[in-house]
Protein backbone atom coordinates (compact mmCIF):
# COMPACT_ATOMS: atom_id res chain seq x y z
CA UNK A 1 0.00 0.00 0.00
CA UNK A 2 1.27 3.48 -0.85
CA UNK A 3 2.04 6.10 1.78
CA UNK A 4 -0.95 8.16 0.60
CA UNK A 5 -3.20 5.12 0.83
CA UNK A 6 -2.01 4.40 4.35
CA UNK A 7 -2.67 8.02 5.40
CA UNK A 8 -6.18 7.94 3.92
CA UNK A 9 -6.91 4.64 5.67
CA UNK A 10 -5.72 6.11 8.96
CA UNK A 11 -7.89 9.21 8.50
CA UNK A 12 -10.95 7.06 7.76
CA UNK A 13 -10.25 4.87 10.78
CA UNK A 14 -9.90 7.90 13.05
CA UNK A 15 -13.10 9.42 11.70
CA UNK A 16 -15.01 6.19 12.26
CA UNK A 17 -13.54 5.86 15.74
CA UNK A 18 -14.54 9.38 16.76
CA UNK A 19 -18.03 8.87 15.32
CA UNK A 20 -18.48 5.66 17.31
CA UNK A 21 -17.33 7.45 20.48
CA UNK A 22 -19.79 10.27 19.82
CA UNK A 23 -22.69 7.85 19.42
CA UNK A 24 -21.72 5.92 22.56
CA UNK A 25 -21.37 9.12 24.58
CA UNK A 26 -24.75 10.30 23.33
CA UNK A 27 -26.46 7.02 24.17
CA UNK A 28 -24.95 7.01 27.66
CA UNK A 29 -26.08 10.60 28.28
CA UNK A 30 -29.62 9.79 27.13
CA UNK A 31 -29.79 6.81 29.45
CA UNK A 32 -28.53 8.87 32.39
CA UNK A 33 -31.05 11.70 31.78
CA UNK A 34 -34.21 10.00 30.52
CA UNK A 35 -37.39 11.72 29.44
CA UNK A 36 -39.56 12.26 32.51
CA UNK A 37 -42.30 14.67 31.45
CA UNK A 38 -45.23 14.83 29.06
CA UNK A 39 -45.14 15.29 25.30
CA UNK A 40 -47.45 17.60 23.35
CA UNK A 41 -47.59 17.22 19.56
CA UNK A 42 -47.66 20.51 17.67
CA UNK A 43 -47.32 21.83 14.14
CA UNK A 44 -43.58 21.58 13.55
CA UNK A 45 -42.68 19.07 16.24
CA UNK A 46 -43.29 18.09 19.87
CA UNK A 47 -42.68 19.84 23.18
CA UNK A 48 -41.53 17.89 26.22
CA UNK A 49 -42.60 19.47 29.50
CA UNK A 50 -42.69 18.87 33.23
CA UNK A 51 -45.17 20.50 35.57
CA UNK A 52 -45.55 20.68 39.33
CA UNK A 53 -47.82 22.46 41.79
CA UNK A 54 -51.15 24.23 41.28
CA UNK A 55 -52.39 27.78 40.80
CA UNK A 56 -51.36 30.50 38.36
CA UNK A 57 -49.44 28.77 35.52
CA UNK A 58 -45.83 29.80 35.00
CA UNK A 59 -44.23 28.66 31.73
CA UNK A 60 -40.41 28.55 31.83
CA UNK A 61 -38.26 28.81 28.69
CA UNK A 62 -34.56 27.91 28.95
CA UNK A 63 -31.58 29.38 27.14
CA UNK A 64 -29.08 28.35 24.48
CA UNK A 65 -27.81 24.80 24.92
CA UNK A 66 -30.06 24.29 27.93
CA UNK A 67 -33.11 22.21 28.81
CA UNK A 68 -35.92 22.14 31.36
CA UNK A 69 -33.59 20.69 34.00
CA UNK A 70 -32.05 24.17 34.29
CA UNK A 71 -35.31 25.11 36.07
CA UNK A 72 -36.27 21.87 37.83
CA UNK A 73 -32.80 21.76 39.43
CA UNK A 74 -34.02 24.24 42.08
CA UNK A 75 -36.22 27.08 40.84
CA UNK A 76 -39.48 25.16 40.30
CA UNK A 77 -39.19 23.75 43.82
CA UNK A 78 -39.15 27.29 45.20
CA UNK A 79 -42.41 28.14 43.40
CA UNK A 80 -44.50 24.98 43.08
CA UNK A 81 -46.07 25.42 46.51
CA UNK A 82 -47.80 28.59 45.23
CA UNK A 83 -47.99 28.21 41.45
CA UNK A 84 -48.25 25.64 38.70
CA UNK A 85 -44.72 25.58 37.30
CA UNK A 86 -44.36 24.32 33.74
CA UNK A 87 -40.76 23.90 32.57
CA UNK A 88 -40.43 23.11 28.87
CA UNK A 89 -37.71 21.84 26.60
CA UNK A 90 -37.68 24.34 23.73
CA UNK A 91 -38.46 22.84 20.31
CA UNK A 92 -35.54 20.60 19.34
CA UNK A 93 -33.85 20.85 22.75
CA UNK A 94 -33.75 18.33 25.58
CA UNK A 95 -36.36 15.70 24.73
CA UNK A 96 -38.47 17.99 22.56
CA UNK A 97 -38.47 17.58 18.77
CA UNK A 98 -38.71 19.84 15.75
CA UNK A 99 -39.24 18.98 12.11
CA UNK A 100 -36.19 20.86 10.85
CA UNK A 101 -33.84 23.82 11.31
CA UNK A 102 -36.52 26.29 10.17
CA UNK A 103 -38.15 25.80 13.60
CA UNK A 104 -34.97 27.17 15.23
CA UNK A 105 -35.78 30.80 14.38
CA UNK A 106 -37.09 33.06 17.13
CA UNK A 107 -40.56 33.53 15.55
CA UNK A 108 -40.99 29.79 14.91
CA UNK A 109 -40.00 28.76 18.43
CA UNK A 110 -42.38 31.40 19.81
CA UNK A 111 -45.15 30.15 17.52
CA UNK A 112 -44.75 26.58 18.72
CA UNK A 113 -44.74 27.63 22.37
CA UNK A 114 -47.87 29.73 21.78
CA UNK A 115 -49.51 26.69 20.20
CA UNK A 116 -48.44 24.61 23.21
CA UNK A 117 -49.96 27.12 25.66
CA UNK A 118 -53.23 27.07 23.76
CA UNK A 119 -53.26 23.28 23.35
CA UNK A 120 -52.77 22.73 27.08
CA UNK A 121 -55.38 25.33 28.04
CA UNK A 122 -52.99 27.51 30.04
CA UNK A 123 -54.76 30.79 29.25
CA UNK A 124 -52.38 33.73 29.63
CA UNK A 125 -49.60 32.41 31.86
CA UNK A 126 -46.70 34.25 33.37
CA UNK A 127 -43.78 33.42 31.06
CA UNK A 128 -40.25 33.15 32.47
CA UNK A 129 -37.45 33.34 29.92
CA UNK A 130 -33.76 32.81 30.67
CA UNK A 131 -31.03 34.03 28.30
CA UNK A 132 -32.07 33.07 24.73
CA UNK A 133 -35.34 31.97 26.30
CA UNK A 134 -35.84 35.62 27.20
CA UNK A 135 -35.63 36.60 23.53
CA UNK A 136 -38.15 33.90 22.64
CA UNK A 137 -40.44 35.02 25.49
CA UNK A 138 -40.30 38.56 24.07
CA UNK A 139 -41.25 37.34 20.57
CA UNK A 140 -44.00 35.23 22.12
CA UNK A 141 -45.49 38.34 23.75
CA UNK A 142 -45.09 40.41 20.57
CA UNK A 143 -46.50 37.92 18.07
CA UNK A 144 -48.96 36.02 20.29
CA UNK A 145 -50.17 38.46 22.96
CA UNK A 146 -53.27 36.37 23.73
CA UNK A 147 -51.02 33.58 25.06
CA UNK A 148 -48.98 35.68 27.53
CA UNK A 149 -50.05 37.45 30.72
CA UNK A 150 -46.70 38.80 31.92
CA UNK A 151 -42.95 38.37 31.37
CA UNK A 152 -40.32 37.64 34.02
CA UNK A 153 -36.97 37.72 32.19
CA UNK A 154 -33.81 36.29 33.75
CA UNK A 155 -30.59 37.54 32.12
CA UNK A 156 -32.45 37.83 28.79
CA UNK A 157 -30.91 38.30 25.35
CA UNK A 158 -32.87 41.30 24.03
CA UNK A 159 -30.38 42.80 21.59
CA UNK A 160 -27.76 41.80 19.06
CA UNK A 161 -24.78 39.94 20.51
CA UNK A 162 -21.86 41.75 18.94
CA UNK A 163 -19.13 39.44 20.33
CA UNK A 164 -19.97 35.77 20.71
CA UNK A 165 -19.18 34.54 24.26
CA UNK A 166 -16.25 32.16 24.53
CA UNK A 167 -18.51 29.41 25.86
CA UNK A 168 -20.38 29.18 22.54
CA UNK A 169 -17.48 29.29 20.08
CA UNK A 170 -17.69 25.52 19.63
CA UNK A 171 -21.23 25.66 18.25
CA UNK A 172 -20.64 28.61 15.93
CA UNK A 173 -20.69 26.75 12.59
CA UNK A 174 -20.42 29.12 9.57
CA UNK A 175 -22.24 26.73 7.21
CA UNK A 176 -25.48 25.43 8.76
CA UNK A 177 -25.47 22.41 6.42
CA UNK A 178 -22.42 21.11 8.29
CA UNK A 179 -24.10 21.20 11.70
CA UNK A 180 -25.69 17.69 11.52
CA UNK A 181 -22.48 16.22 10.11
CA UNK A 182 -20.38 17.60 12.96
CA UNK A 183 -23.08 16.76 15.49
CA UNK A 184 -23.18 13.08 14.60
CA UNK A 185 -19.42 12.66 14.18
CA UNK A 186 -17.38 14.92 16.48
CA UNK A 187 -19.71 16.59 18.97
CA UNK A 188 -20.09 13.85 21.58
CA UNK A 189 -16.41 13.04 21.72
CA UNK A 190 -15.46 16.72 21.98
CA UNK A 191 -18.08 17.49 24.61
CA UNK A 192 -16.46 15.18 27.13
CA UNK A 193 -13.15 16.99 26.63
CA UNK A 194 -14.49 20.55 26.72
CA UNK A 195 -17.65 20.56 28.86
CA UNK A 196 -15.93 21.54 32.12
CA UNK A 197 -14.39 24.59 30.47
CA UNK A 198 -17.71 25.50 28.83
CA UNK A 199 -19.62 25.12 32.10
CA UNK A 200 -17.05 27.23 33.91
CA UNK A 201 -17.44 30.03 31.34
CA UNK A 202 -21.25 29.93 31.50
CA UNK A 203 -21.33 30.10 35.32
CA UNK A 204 -18.38 32.46 35.73
CA UNK A 205 -17.62 34.20 38.11
CA UNK A 206 -19.69 31.81 40.24
CA UNK A 207 -18.72 28.15 40.65
CA UNK A 208 -20.51 25.52 38.60
CA UNK A 209 -23.70 24.49 40.38
CA UNK A 210 -23.25 21.24 42.35
CA UNK A 211 -24.29 18.17 40.36
CA UNK A 212 -25.10 20.35 37.35
CA UNK A 213 -24.04 17.50 35.06
CA UNK A 214 -26.42 15.02 36.68
CA UNK A 215 -29.37 17.17 37.86
CA UNK A 216 -29.09 20.51 36.10
CA UNK A 217 -29.21 19.37 32.49
CA UNK A 218 -25.49 19.34 31.70
CA UNK A 219 -25.42 15.64 30.79
CA UNK A 220 -27.89 16.05 27.93
CA UNK A 221 -25.45 18.40 26.21
CA UNK A 222 -23.41 15.33 25.27
CA UNK A 223 -26.07 14.05 22.86
CA UNK A 224 -25.54 14.74 19.13
CA UNK A 225 -29.11 16.07 18.98
CA UNK A 226 -28.28 18.65 21.67
CA UNK A 227 -25.25 19.93 19.76
CA UNK A 228 -27.28 20.15 16.55
CA UNK A 229 -30.13 22.01 18.25
CA UNK A 230 -27.82 24.49 19.99
CA UNK A 231 -25.78 25.22 16.85
CA UNK A 232 -28.96 25.72 14.80
CA UNK A 233 -30.48 27.90 17.55
CA UNK A 234 -27.40 30.12 17.47
CA UNK A 235 -27.40 30.44 13.69
CA UNK A 236 -31.13 30.96 13.20
CA UNK A 237 -31.71 33.22 16.20
CA UNK A 238 -28.88 35.45 15.06
CA UNK A 239 -30.46 35.62 11.61
CA UNK A 240 -33.92 36.48 12.97
CA UNK A 241 -33.12 38.90 15.81
CA UNK A 242 -33.60 41.95 13.57
CA UNK A 243 -37.26 40.96 13.18
CA UNK A 244 -37.96 42.06 16.78
CA UNK A 245 -35.59 44.98 17.33
CA UNK A 246 -37.48 48.25 17.40
CA UNK A 247 -40.77 46.62 18.38
CA UNK A 248 -40.26 46.86 22.14
CA UNK A 249 -42.80 49.68 22.50
CA UNK A 250 -45.53 47.26 21.40
CA UNK A 251 -45.22 45.42 24.72
CA UNK A 252 -47.84 46.66 27.17
CA UNK A 253 -48.04 43.73 29.59
CA UNK A 254 -46.30 43.57 33.01
CA UNK A 255 -42.56 42.91 32.50
CA UNK A 256 -39.66 42.53 34.89
CA UNK A 257 -35.96 41.97 34.16
CA UNK A 258 -33.50 40.41 36.60
CA UNK A 259 -29.77 40.22 35.83
CA UNK A 260 -26.66 38.97 37.54
CA UNK A 261 -24.53 42.09 37.94
CA UNK A 262 -21.37 40.29 36.80
CA UNK A 263 -22.88 38.22 33.97
CA UNK A 264 -20.07 36.70 31.89
CA UNK A 265 -22.28 35.85 28.89
CA UNK A 266 -24.53 38.87 28.26
CA UNK A 267 -23.98 42.52 29.16
CA UNK A 268 -26.61 43.65 31.72
CA UNK A 269 -26.58 47.23 30.37
CA UNK A 270 -26.84 46.25 26.70
CA UNK A 271 -29.53 43.61 27.16
CA UNK A 272 -31.16 44.43 30.48
CA UNK A 273 -31.22 48.13 31.29
CA UNK A 274 -31.70 49.24 27.70
CA UNK A 275 -34.65 46.88 27.27
CA UNK A 276 -36.20 48.11 30.53
CA UNK A 277 -35.82 51.71 29.37
CA UNK A 278 -37.60 50.96 26.10
CA UNK A 279 -40.46 48.96 27.63
CA UNK A 280 -40.96 50.45 31.10
CA UNK A 281 -40.07 47.08 32.64
CA UNK A 282 -38.85 46.92 36.20
CA UNK A 283 -35.12 46.20 36.38
CA UNK A 284 -33.12 44.56 39.17
CA UNK A 285 -29.59 43.21 39.55
CA UNK A 286 -28.16 40.60 41.89
CA UNK A 287 -24.70 41.62 43.16
CA UNK A 288 -21.88 39.13 42.56
CA UNK A 289 -24.12 36.84 40.47
CA UNK A 290 -23.43 35.61 36.95
CA UNK A 291 -25.52 34.31 34.07
CA UNK A 292 -26.93 31.07 35.50
CA UNK A 293 -29.05 32.59 38.26
CA UNK A 294 -31.91 30.06 37.89
CA UNK A 295 -29.44 27.51 39.29
CA UNK A 296 -27.18 29.64 41.50
CA UNK A 297 -29.77 32.04 42.97
CA UNK A 298 -33.12 30.21 42.83
CA UNK A 299 -34.54 31.94 45.93
CA UNK A 300 -33.80 35.39 44.51
CA UNK A 301 -35.28 34.40 41.15
CA UNK A 302 -38.38 33.01 42.88
CA UNK A 303 -38.86 36.25 44.85
CA UNK A 304 -38.54 38.23 41.62
CA UNK A 305 -41.07 36.02 39.83
CA UNK A 306 -43.51 36.40 42.73
CA UNK A 307 -43.40 40.18 42.25
CA UNK A 308 -44.35 39.85 38.59
CA UNK A 309 -47.04 37.31 39.45
CA UNK A 310 -48.52 39.78 41.94
CA UNK A 311 -48.70 42.44 39.21
CA UNK A 312 -50.42 39.97 36.88
CA UNK A 313 -52.91 38.86 39.55
CA UNK A 314 -53.60 42.48 40.51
Amino acid sequence: MSVLGSILLLVVALALGVTVITQLVGSSAAAASPRRGKMTTLSGGKIHWFDDGAGLPIVMIHGLGGNLNNFTYALTKELSGEFRTIAIDRPGCGWSERDGPAQASLPEQARMIAEFIKAEGLGQPLVVGHSLGGAIAEVLALNHPDQVGALALLCPATNRVEVLPKAFKGIDIPKPALIPVIGHSLAGAMSVLTEKQVFAEVFKPEPIAPEFLERGGGMLGRRPASFIAAAQDLAYSRASVDDILGREAELTLPIGVLYGAVDNILDPDHHGKSFADKTGATYEELPDRGHMIPLTAPKDCADFIRKIAARLSG
